[in-house]
């Protein structure tokens, strides 16, 4: 299947339909799921030192390589620096720790995964003391940014970026960047579409990634296992997109992909079924009329719609780089 490409302001681009890996360290579930994504023609993957998978995958993209069924330079790939490595020290050892278990030379796209920090004890471990994370007070993000720009210069990555930042945080970057982050990567769906930080990266032209496009209905075992309440956003089953999908003979969630693709921004798919996998890629033969996008763009909760507050990671609200202070007032 064909994916289009979206050109970053590096003059590189990046597939503007990808597998995201979040909650997929089982080895043979992932391993089915990405070879599956590979066959259907996904050519650009996301995941993440903390999602502890970097190794399953690039055991299933070297048995690729060595089969001569792709390239390195076909696939676009992209990691994140943890918040345990959130100090300029660790920028460089966590991206080489990344590469080794990838078992590459380097990373089409590294990002910072959150803007807030936690205290370092090793590298597996997220440290907790009294049911909360120990933060880093100390996070310096220019002193970050500026070891992320080395890892550009010495060929560790070929672009950077964000994740999880809010509006102040990316312009902040963006004003002292000699090496400019040419994505951000947040949550977004039609319950939550960032309208304001969309705007802001276009004018600074900076790509913006989707992730839960879908509303993230999955990841309720996550929380169930953290024993935090998870509440069901229920995208898929909104009365307008199910009928948007019935007038397109299409599924849910194939509507909720193409109503952010025709947005310009980039998706992140993730699912551990293989007919899942291949349905969520089989976009590319129908269009959204404006109508339909009209309709859906009606839906946006605003800040309601956030569903990632990183209560998974109690304390974290507590950081002063904590991105999402309105949803703290909010719940109050």
């Amino acid at each position: 299947m064909a994916n289009s490409k979206t050109k970053l302001s590096n003059g590189k681009t990046i597939p503007t339909l990808g597998f995201g890996t979040w909650m997929m360290s089982e080895p043979e579930q992932l391993e089915i799921a990405l070879n599956k994504a590979l066959e259907v023609g996904c050519r650009h993957f996301d995941t993440a030192n903390v999602y502890g998978n970097e190794q399953l995958i690039g055991n299933v993209l070297k048995k690729w390589f060595d089969q001569g069924k792709i390239t390195r330079e076909e696939l676009f790939i992209t990691t994140k620096l943890p918040p345990i490595g959130m100090t300029p020290a660790k920028v460089l050892y966590f991206l080489r720790l990344s590469l080794e278990r990838l078992q590459l030379s380097y990373v089409d796209l590294y990002l910072i995964h959150v803007p807030f920090g936690f205290s370092y004890t090793s590298d597996e471990t997220i440290p907790f003391k009294d049911g909360k994370v120990v933060n880093d007070m100390n996070t310096d993000l220019i002193g970050v940014w500026e070891e992320m720009e080395e890892a550009v210069r010495l060929g560790l990555t070929k672009s950077v970026g964000v994740s999880n930042f809010n509006e102040e945080q990316v312009q902040r970057i963006c004003k002292v960047a000699q090496i400019t982050p040419v994505n951000v990567q947040v949550e977004m769906h039609a319950y939550f579409q960032q309208r304001e930080l969309r705007k802001l990266c276009a004018s600074l032209d900076v790509v913006v990634t989707a992730y839960a496009p879908l509303g993230s209905s999955g990841r309720s075992p996550f929380h169930a296992a953290a024993n935090i309440p998870f509440n069901d956003l229920g995208l898929l089953q909104d009365p307008l997109v199910v009928e948007v999908a019935e007038k397109h003979q299409k599924t849910p969630a194939q509507v909720l992909i193409k109503f952010l693709l025709q947005q310009n921004v980039v998706v992140l798919c993730k699912s551990g079924s293989p007919e899942r996998v291949q349905s969520n890629f089989d976009v590319w033969d129908f269009r959204l009329n404006p109508e339909d996008m009209y309709r859906l763009e009606s839906l946006d909760k605003g800040n309601a719609g956030r569903s990632f507050i990183w209560d998974f990671f109690p304390g974290a609200q507590d950081h002063p780089e904590y991105p999402h202070k309105e949803v703290l007032f909010r719940e109050k």
